[in-house]
């Protein structure tokens, strides 16, 4: 018998209301182990719960495995109106309010939610599982510190709760406490060795604070994590790894496991073929959002003789000059973050969306289960994940030649829609701000080389690292000018400068600005340097608007070739290198170079508005295009198939 395991099935049998399963459980560990202290107390806190019941305990059972039936099947309305009414008959049973916590919070109604479970813990304080849906509800309306302190509850009456010890980790990592967040994963692991997702969200979290020494001590387990072991979140992995084959089978196991119950229903295709497209863009980023920098200007030129323009927001209201530009901009905006899936789709199906487009894909606080029930019949997965979604009901994934070369395809799940530029829309309205900085100002020196990488910290990996180092080494006086994320990152990337023999004080950090101000800020320094295994994205075309050339070299999978399609676009060929050497080598030479460094800088000016990468309305007119033809092709009856616009 393996004893762990069958007292966390006990446990689970209890808390879905299975009480005679449970004691039998419990009954044969303690058979086996008569002094096992864990299973006494579940048949004693059985016990507990039964002596609450008015009524006949068989009743109450009967309910809640309907309640639980209804629950499972996704078939909500239905079990709040039971769960309601069971709280009402048993207003004194834990697990009643438990389950129609539960039910809120599948019905997105947290407030509620909470008030449920809340009922659930004071009625029984040990409760663990009310104490951790209770932190996921808080988490979820961004009260992480109620959420940390409710999951250390559920830990605290259930030492062995190992996803309450993940989900902790990721209340703290919320919360910005990203090495408490460390220790909790490794705590669940610690319980549950092979726990794959909390292994993958601790490896991202060191990536975070940059602290490599640890990341090499577990850099032979990363490559299997959500390939041969359970799922895992495949953004998670997305830089710790430039591996497209594995991107992939990442991916298709994590879409298999999650989705895997939802149905992916077809769309009969309509007799008369629409005058106007309908396209529906979702997204968690209507706001001040990197997002929407990009894209903004793109929602103003959609051609509305050819399309309608809907965007569908599941994020937060900042109230902001972003949300009221794209409000403003598209035909209709709808605010879906309170509706649930069944709503959402019913929603897009009454609309007849033709095409609806995802831009968040795997990343942070995506809702990439409503395109699973397809919320149209041509579904694309656009800018906002750099990699394969790896699931079946993702049609398309807009790219262009450099990000993913035709050799490289089969690594990808979907069509590929290629782009002739860059495969990255830009928005050439953004404003650069007036306001003058010295360096002094920034913490820079007056004369010294700047070079520069406002990349998230978790993106920068020792390779380059290695190689910034040795260009400050040759560089008098020159600095390596990067963005502040947190303090653990800091004093880590501080450390290895030191261990590489260089002053820590020649790494100078950047606080979060306005958006305007931070692109103007650009002009303080002299060469931005790119990390490997994932690009600057938005950061590059930020640094080349500004008038910043970006060095780079081309990596393996999209988010590590990103840098280059941009480049390409803008006419910079000769920034884009294909090894550690000759990237070093081109940095080394045009910090060395005055003269061939203000050239390039002057090209830079002059390709900034005559290339395409910056031409908005071009642009525009190429992924119009695109959307015309995989409608056409949906509506021509055939099968979606990979396809190239033409310049």
């Amino acid at each position: 018998m393996n004893v762990n395991k069958t007292l966390l099935k006990a446990k689970s049998l209890v808390n879905k209301g299975e009480l005679e399963a449970a004691i039998r459980l419990f009954s044969a560990v303690l058979e086996a182990y008569p002094q096992n202290r864990q299973a006494a107390k579940g048949l004693a806190s059985i016990e507990q719960v039964r002596s609450k019941v008015v009524g006949d305990p068989a009743v109450l059972q009967h309910e809640l495995q309907n309640l639980l039936g209804l629950f499972n099947a996704s078939h909500l309305p239905q079990a709040l109106d039971v769960g309601q009414r069971l709280a009402s008959s048993y207003p004194a049973q834990p697990m009643v309010h438990n389950l129609l916590g539960a039910t809120y919070a599948r019905l997105r109604n947290y407030e509620r939610a909470i008030a449920s479970y809340i009922i659930a813990v004071r009625l029984q304080p040990d409760y663990a599982e009310a104490h951790n849906n209770l932190g996921a509800a808080w988490n979820e309306i961004g009260r992480h510190q109620e959420a940390i302190a409710s999951y250390r509850n559920a830990i605290k009456f259930e030492p062995g709760f190992f996803e309450a010890y993940y989900n902790l980790g990721n209340a703290l990592a919320d919360a910005g406490k990203l090495d408490d967040a460390i220790a909790s994963y490794g705590a669940a692991i610690k319980i549950k060795p092979d726990y794959a997702i909390a292994s993958a969200m601790r490896v991202f979290q060191l990536a975070h604070i940059c602290d490599w020494d640890e990341l090499q001590a577990c850099a032979s387990g990363i490559s299997a994590l959500g390939v041969s072991t359970e799922k895992v979140a495949p953004w998670s992995l997305l830089v710790l790894e430039d591996n497209p084959a594995r991107h992939r089978q990442r991916s298709e196991v994590y879409a298999k496991k999650t989705y895997e119950q939802h149905v992916d229903s077809l769309i009969e295709r309509p007799e008369e073929k629409p005058g106007r497209v309908r396209i529906g863009y979702f997204s968690a980023n209507f706001h001040d959002h990197a997002t929407m920098y990009l894209m903004a200007k793109l929602f103003e030129l959609h051609d509305r003789e050819l399309f309608e323009v809907y965007a569908y927001s599941y994020g937060i209201n900042d109230s902001g000059i972003m949300r009221s530009r794209v409000t403003r901009a598209v035909d209709k905006f709808f605010d879906i973050s309170e509706s649930v899936d069944s709503e959402v789709v019913e929603l897009c199906r009454g609309q007849k969306l033709d095409i609806a487009i995802d831009l968040k894909g795997y990343t942070q606080f995506n809702r990439v289960e409503l395109f699973s029930y397809r919320l149209a019949p041509v579904q694309i997965s656009y800018l906002g994940y750099p990699g394969t979604m790896g699931a079946p009901f993702m049609d398309y994934l807009i790219a262009d030649a450099c990000v993913i070369p035709a050799e490289q395809a089969q690594h990808y799940s979907e069509q590929v829609i290629y782009l002739p530029h860059s495969y990255q829309v830009n928005d050439d309205a953004r404003t650069i701000s007036e306001k003058v900085t010295s360096r002094n100002e920034a913490g820079l020196p007056e004369d010294g080389f700047v070079f520069c990488c406002f990349n998230n910290n978790y993106k920068i990996g020792y390779a380059e690292f290695d190689v910034w180092m040795r260009l400050l080494r040759q560089i008098d006086g020159s600095v390596l000018w990067l963005f502040r994320s947190n303090m653990a990152a800091e004093e880590n990337l501080r450390k290895q400068v030191q261990k590489r023999g260089v002053d820590p004080l020649r790494l100078v950090f950047a606080e979060k600005i306005e958006h305007s101000e931070h692109l103007a800020r650009h002009r303080l320094a002299d060469l931005f340097l790119d990390t490997f295994s994932y690009n600057a994205h938005t950061t590059a075309s930020d640094a080349l608007w500004a008038g910043l050339p970006v060095v780079t070299k081309l990596g393996e999978g999209f988010a590590a070739r990103v840098a280059g399609s941009l480049l390409y676009a803008i006419g910079l060929e000769e920034l884009v290198t294909q090894t550690e050497s000759e990237y070093e080598q081109l940095a080394l030479e045009l910090a060395q170079d005055p003269e061939r460094l203000a050239v390039l800088k002057a090209k830079l000016e002059d390709n900034r508005l005559t290339t395409p990468l910056f031409n908005t309305a071009q642009f525009t007119k190429h992924i119009e295009e695109a959307y015309q033809q995989v409608y056409q092709i949906f509506f021509d009856g055939q099968a979606p198939r990979s396809i190239s616009i033409q310049p």
